[in-house]
Formats: structure tokens, sequence, C-alpha cells
């Protein structure tokens, strides 16, 4: 039975979470709302139905499933991906807001998602740990179900800031601060992150850092766990380019299903509107933290048509 205390965070939780998507309605419009959540009634039944017809004609035996995770950072397009990979009836997509295995946006325990992924009779289990993303490596090497794919998404640091603080206000400041001063335990923020990173964050003066500067360096560390835990050169991790994707559904879309070993269909990107994502607005950013962004999106771009061209094709 949950204790007072456990209730009456759960409470606080929720009115937190109602009060950010009423302010997410009136700032982006309740139409936009519905499309990134996935809120629409009427595609989460056809959808559903769609899989459960699936199941009853070609699903795999309990225990075939392959898990792919989907990690990085938030406002990277992983909602694009999972909306693209919903419409596949093959595969079983869990985001964050699925209870089963996620609780405020945590996975719940390894046992759950073992055993989630075991008892599905889709081809794919799709899950997307964002702030467990640290965590992914250890994911991959789970025992128990088939052996794990992941795909680690990431986006233009400065587009990826506009629209973190637009959505997300100070949270990336507030991650830092405590960062800086050692009081992150219990946050993922900063677990699993190296003394390197930590140094990082703290050749800043993030008392008087803005909002916008707080977002680039966060996105500098959190995509350093890239090469940090090792993911590097991995033939089950891929790494995608969120402006990379808009930019060319069908090219990258068929990149990500050659590596899935998952047939592709236009409808994994129908929703994508090609077009070019990079900003011309300038986004005031302190210069050491837009070098340091600026340098790990030349790792990132260059690991990334390492794999492309590992691949035979072209980013």
């Amino acid at each position: 039975m949950r204790s007072t205390h456990d209730l009456l965070g759960s409470v606080t939780y929720t009115a937190r979470r109602v009060r950010r998507h009423i302010q997410w309605a009136r700032e982006e419009g309740l139409g936009r709302l519905i499309e990134e959540d996935q809120l629409d009634p009427r595609v989460r039944i056809s959808t559903a139905v769609s899989k459960a017809r699936w199941r009853r004609s070609q699903g795999v035996a309990p225990g075939s499933a392959v898990p792919v995770y989907v990690v990085g950072l938030q406002r990277s397009g992983t909602n694009m991906l999972l909306r693209g990979f919903d419409v596949a009836p093959e595969v079983e997509v869990r985001g964050e807001n699925d209870r089963t295995v996620f609780e405020r946006f945590r996975l719940r325990s390894p046992d759950i998602l073992v055993d989630t992924v075991r008892s599905s009779r889709h081809q794919i289990v799709l899950v997307k740990p964002l702030c467990d993303s640290q965590q992914v490596d250890r994911l991959l090497d789970l025992d128990g179900m088939r052996p794990g794919k992941a795909v680690w998404a990431w986006r233009d640091p400065y587009d990826r800031a506009r629209s973190e603080v637009s959505k997300f206000g100070d949270s990336n400041l507030q991650a830092l601060r405590a960062i800086a001063a050692g009081t992150d335990f219990g946050m993922w923020q900063g677990e699993r992150l190296p003394d390197a990173s930590r140094e990082i964050v703290q050749s800043f003066d993030v008392d008087a850092m803005t909002a916008e500067t707080a977002a680039v360096v966060f996105w500098a560390v959190r995509n350093l766990l890239y090469f940090d835990l090792g993911l590097a050169g991995r033939d089950d991790v891929f790494l995608s380019s969120y402006d990379a994707l808009v930019r060319n559904p069908a090219g990258h879309m068929r990149r990500l299903c050659e590596f899935l070993a998952f047939p592709y269909r236009v409808e994994l990107h129908e929703h994508i509107q090609p077009r070019d994502t990079f900003e011309s607005r300038p986004l005031d950013v302190d210069p050491k933290a837009a070098a340091l962004a600026d340098d790990v999106s030349s790792r990132l771009a260059a690991a990334e048509a390492a794999h492309a061209k590992g691949w035979g094709q072209d980013t």
C-alpha cells in the first residue's frame, strides 16, 4: 500500500504535468500537443486495432521479440521516430508514458523490461528510455531475451536548445547547477557522468548562466555519453541525426530499417515533411559553450558518417 507521502508526491507530480501541458497548448497550439504526444483517440484506436489483428494472424512466439532502445536527449526527434514505427503493426511501442515499463519517465526495473519484451507477440519492442540513456550499454547486455539494438538520437545543439527552453524552461540549467554543486544524487542527469564531464560543467559560472547556454552545455555532456559509454563503432548502436532525418526522410529511414533488419515502407516517414532544420535566428550563448558544442557536433557527425560508410551509404 502506498504511503501518504508517496500519494502526495504523485498528486504534486501529476498537477505539475497538467500545468505544463496547459502551457504547451497555449504556446504551441492544442493541435501540436495532440500530434506530438499522440493523444488523438482515433489514431490510437486505429493503431491498437491494427496491431491486435497482426498479433492474431502473424504474431511471433513469446520470447522472439527484439528490444530496440531509442535513447539520447529530449527534443531530439525521438517522438518523430516512435510515431513512424508505431504505424507498423509488427512493432510494439513503449514510450515514456507507458505505465507498464515506466514510472515518471524512468524504467521501473530490468526485470519488468525483460518480462515485457519476452511476453510480446511483436517482432520488435521499441522502448524510449531517454532518462535512462546513460544505462543503454547495460540494457543491451540484459539476459533473458534476444540481443537488442539501440538508436542514439541527436540534433543540432542550437535548434535543440531553442526547443528545450521553449518547452521546459530552465530545467537544464537547474540540472547543471546541481551537478556543479555535487548535489545531483538520485538525478538521472548526473548518473554515470564521467569526472571529465563534471569538470566541464564546473568550469562554467552556472549561477550567471542563461537557460539557452545551459541547454547547449547540457546537450554537450549528455551526447558525450555516446563516446564515454563506448557506443561509437558498435554494430548494435545506430547514431541517428534528427537533421539528417528531416532533410532526407526516405534515405535516413532506409538506413535505419536496414540496421534493424526491418522492411522499409513509405508509411514510416509519411508524417515527416522534408526540410532544412537549422534556424536562421541567432542564439545568444556563451562562446565557450558554443565551442564545446561545435566540437561535440563534429565528433558526432564524423561518427555518423563512419557508420554510414560502413553500411555503404551516404548520410
